[in-house]
């Protein structure tokens, strides 16, 4: 008996083959004699929503070109659209005459709702529609406390999810079935960038399953989750995975993460190199505890967490918020790490505490305009984690010890004692002892013979006045 089942895969933020439940269940669903297609829909109002940049478009459709190349070379198609997804996704069904349509899950408020209402529509054109778990490794709403609620607090959280089985992986397929022609269907090429409207002037990492494949390899065998304690939190090294770009557009499966993570132990021969791994699956954990926090608490897009700080008297100036951004704030820390988003599209972990820090803490500008920016800036901008660092950052979010203020002098001396990172990014202090680098107050003539601005805040008066709003906000 021949098959006339048709699925559709709707990728999103999950563009790759290899580890993919939605893909994986289709295959299984229409057999070997139905036929499954991929489809991607370029959605206007995320494209002109003001925040997405062409940096980040850009690396995307690098990754869909990659993906549209192994479903041709499976022997299918992975078909473009443009326009409202949910009318589209329709349009697509009933013009291919498809029974199916698979996709994967996300957290964000925007995408449950709009996934909701493309379930419904195509439930109503006669569709069989499934979604599947895939952005973490546990679904948001299968971990709780003790008396069912969601957690607030990281530790209890990493505690109970790491005592929970993980998945495995799902196979890569071998073959696909596609249909024998795509005339008279609204689908379109792969548009180039500058048909979407966008421009990049910036150099971006290899995008696609392939590089995120070779970088998840290079990192779990390569020794780097062994050291990853050690060197994460000094950004002059290459003391992290730089997987996040490719988490955020799902061009590596999180349980092939998981996979290697786990098969990296048969390589310890130490204490601290088991530390390591420990280490990495916690980070894995805090991406998944502030999914967890914004799948129950959708509010936290919008505003602050904790109640007290939602009025806070933030100074938001405009001048000094535009001097964070462009890395020229007379902190060399800081300066680097903004030189560094701007130029790369990407930020080391420790930097983006340390200068998320200075802008509420010493700047006392809303944590919101720095979100914003960003997930303007970063190619691994993503909501969830962006959100929750920012929050942690300005005391607003979940933390149990919330009032944290960084010091840049004291961050920069303990995480760049050589001054290699503020080098790298601002060439113009070469020459400065490092004393003078580190010391968060270089001498105003040698900034003036280097064209570096003074400090334009001192930050130990910033972080009383910061402190004495807060407390006020507290009573």
């Amino acid at each position: 008996m021949i098959s006339n089942q048709i699925a559709l895969v709707w990728h999103r933020r999950d563009l790759r083959i290899d580890d993919h439940p939605a893909l994986s269940q289709a295959i299984a669903q229409v057999g070997d004699r139905g036929k499954v297609l991929g489809v991607f829909i370029f959605d206007p109002d995320i494209l002109d929503d003001g925040v997405t940049e062409g940096s980040k478009v850009d690396f995307m459709l690098g990754c869909l070109k990659e993906l549209q190349a192994n479903y041709r070379r499976l022997g299918s198609d992975l078909l473009f659209m443009y326009g409202q997804p949910v009318n589209s996704l329709c349009e697509l069904a009933k013009s291919i005459q498809a029974t199916h349509v698979f996709f994967n899950q996300d957290v964000e408020p925007f995408a449950i709702k709009r996934d909701r209402a493309a379930m419904q529509s195509l439930q109503e054109l006669g569709l069989q529609v499934k979604s599947f778990v895939d952005i973490g490794l546990i679904a948001p709403d299968a971990i709780a406390t003790q008396a069912g609620e969601p957690y607030k607090v990281y530790t209890p959280f990493w505690r109970n999810w790491q005592s929970k089985p993980k998945p495995q992986p799902f196979d890569a397929p071998q073959k696909l079935t596609g249909l024998s022609s795509y005339e008279n269907l609204p689908i379109i090429p792969l548009p180039s960038l500058r048909e979407l409207k966008f421009i990049n002037d910036i150099k971006l990492p290899k995008a696609g399953e392939a590089a995120a494949l070779e970088l998840l390899t290079q990192f779990c065998d390569g020794n780097g989750i062994l050291r990853y304690q050690t060197e994460r939190d000094f950004p002059a090294h290459a003391g992290t995975s730089t997987l996040s770009p490719h988490l955020r557009f799902g061009t590596v499966g999180i349980r092939r993460v998981w996979e290697a993570a786990i098969a990296s132990e048969q390589l310890v021969r130490s204490e601290e190199e088991a530390t390591g791994i420990t280490t990495w699956k916690q980070e894995l954990a805090w991406r998944e505890f502030y999914q967890h926090v914004l799948f129950y608490f959708p509010e936290l897009e919008t505003g602050a967490y904790r109640s007290q700080m939602r009025d806070f008297p933030w100074e938001d100036d405009q001048q000094k918020f535009e001097t964070w951004c462009e890395g020229r704030t007379g902190y060399p820390i800081v300066d680097a790490a903004m030189r560094q988003l701007n130029q790369t599209g990407w930020m080391h972990n420790r930097c983006r505490m340390i200068v998320a820090s200075f802008l509420t803490k010493d700047l006392i500008i809303n944590w919101q305009w720095g979100e914003r920016y960003f997930m303007q800036k970063l190619l691994d901008g993503d909501l969830a984690a962006n959100n929750g660092g920012w929050q942690w950052s300005a005391s607003s979010g979940m933390d149990p010890k919330p009032l944290r203020i960084f010091n840049p002098a004291s961050q920069a001396r303990k995480y760049d004692p050589e001054g290699e990172y503020i080098l790298r990014w601002l060439p113009e202090l070469q020459g400065l002892t490092t004393a003078e680098l580190l010391s968060g107050n270089i001498p105003p003539h040698q900034c003036k013979r280097r064209d570096y601005p003074l400090p334009i805040v001192d930050h130990q008066f910033q972080q009383q006045k910061f402190k004495s709003l807060y407390k006020d906000c507290k009573i």
